[in-house]
């Protein structure tokens, strides 16, 4: 991994229980899809879809990007991370609050469970934010990646507590504005907040340290920063005190220039770059960043549709084909360089040792992808023409999917070390 300050990464036992914990998610949201086909063609307020959503949300797409920020926050910060005690407590509060949530709407048991799940999960958003905070006021002055997840730490605090309030509503109803439009409002908060604005910072990051590549154009990350956080400031604002209308459209549109223009920074690296083929990892990377855009795509045909398919679509490609793609990709480009520090570092130099890619099964890794591939896209067609079967077979190969992640992510975890002849 060039140009990784690797003095300055936590310790594993810091990291790699959130990669443990979010693989085994992944899993059980694949499952959870897979015993929940048919209400997956009804409406999305159902009590099987929300458990699904958080379980995507919090257990798996969050649980792994506290991981993989812990351990890259020194290197985009330059400082070493401020309390790893306070980042290892951070770990149980969101598991438990995760499991505790899931359950309740699998259930749907409100009432105190719930709120107990949403108040772990907030005080696991506090500490994140505070090791966020502490560790970027220190290091290099500024640098844009830093603003970005920086402001995706505040957007996460603000997401879950709004959670909190819509919970504390489902047992003793005190809003007098509609539960599904702050629903709503909630969930983009965190999708553009919390999600879209820390894979923005994270990937300005990685990205060109993986391609070997570069892109002076710094301002087009802080021109997304402007539009993207303009666009949900005035969503949110407008949505709370006014209700929905059109004008929803505009805000849209102002985030989705802000998207543009990351994706035209991180063009700018691919042009720019010296590794020229692309590996699964990566391929797994630049379709989530496609299945984004496809799932943009849909945002008309939700607003202006009579059918809640869309809906239902709209977020497949943004929870499996966006931030699950985007996930199954980078995992093995960070944890077995994480892994392989700890075990090898020492030796690097003095003795013929295996390199991070080695640690891992490519040809599984690469049958995930085509298996990845089929199951978002048979699934997605399975919803467009509410066919049944083809729905239970796209699940299911995202199951399988979910069980090759798993297998190869055990086998980083459970690497010996080993000097090659």
């Amino acid at each position: 991994m060039p140009g990784l300050d690797i003095g300055k990464a936590p310790a594993n036992s810091v990291v790699l229980p959130f990669y443990a914990a979010g693989a085994l998610a992944f899993l059980v949201l694949t499952t959870l899809m897979l015993l929940s086909a048919f209400p997956l063609l009804g409406g999305y307020f159902n009590p099987h879809i929300l458990a699904i959503v958080h379980t995507a949300a919090l257990g798996w797409g969050s649980m792994v990007i506290f991981g993989a920020a812990y351990q890259l926050l020194p290197v985009i910060c330059e400082n070493d991370l401020w309390h790893e005690g306070i980042a290892k407590v951070s770990f149980y509060f969101l598991i438990l609050g995760a499991a505790f949530l899931v359950v309740c709407f699998w259930f749907f048991t409100t009432g105190l469970w719930m709120i107990l799940g949403g108040s772990l999960v907030f005080v696991a958003a506090v500490l994140f934010l505070c090791n966020v905070l502490k560790t970027a006021s220190g290091g290099k002055p500024f640098n844009v990646q830093k603003l970005f997840i920086v402001s995706s730490a505040v957007w996460l605090l603000l997401t879950v507590s709004i959670g909190i309030l819509l919970a504390v509503n489902l047992r003793w109803p005190y809003i007098s504005v509609n539960h599904l439009h702050i629903l709503t409002l909630h969930a983009h908060a965190g999708l553009v907040g919390w999600f879209l604005q820390l894979i923005v910072g994270v990937s300005a990051k990685l990205v060109p340290m993986f391609l070997l590549g570069k892109s002076k154009k710094d301002n087009l990350l802080k021109t997304a920063f402007i539009f993207q956080n303009t666009g949900l400031v005035l969503l949110l604002l407008d949505g709370f005190f006014f209700g929905p209308g059109w004008r929803y459209l505009v805000y849209g549109l102002l985030v989705v220039i802000g998207i543009v223009f990351w994706l035209l920074y991180l063009r700018d690296v691919c042009r720019h770059r010296i590794k020229k083929p692309l590996d699964f990892s990566m391929k797994h990377t630049f379709l989530s960043f496609l299945s984004l855009l496809v799932a943009i795509a849909f945002v008309p045909v939700v607003w202006f549709g009579n059918s809640q398919k869309w809906a239902m679509l709209y977020g497949l490609f943004i929870f499996v084909g966006w931030i699950s793609s985007l996930i199954l990709g980078m995992t093995f480009k960070t944890l077995p360089f994480i892994v392989w520090n700890s075990k090898y570092k020492m030796l690097n130099g003095k003795a013929k040792i295996p390199l991070p890619r080695q640690m891992y099964w490519h040809k599984l890794l690469s049958v995930q992808f085509w298996i990845f591939v089929a199951g978002l896209y048979i699934i997605a067609l399975s919803l467009i023409f509410e066919a049944r079967l083809p729905l239970q077979i796209g699940l299911g190969l995202m199951w399988l999917t979910a069980l090759i992640y798993v297998s190869n992510i055990l086998k980083v975890l459970t690497h010996k070390t080993v000097i090659l002849d």
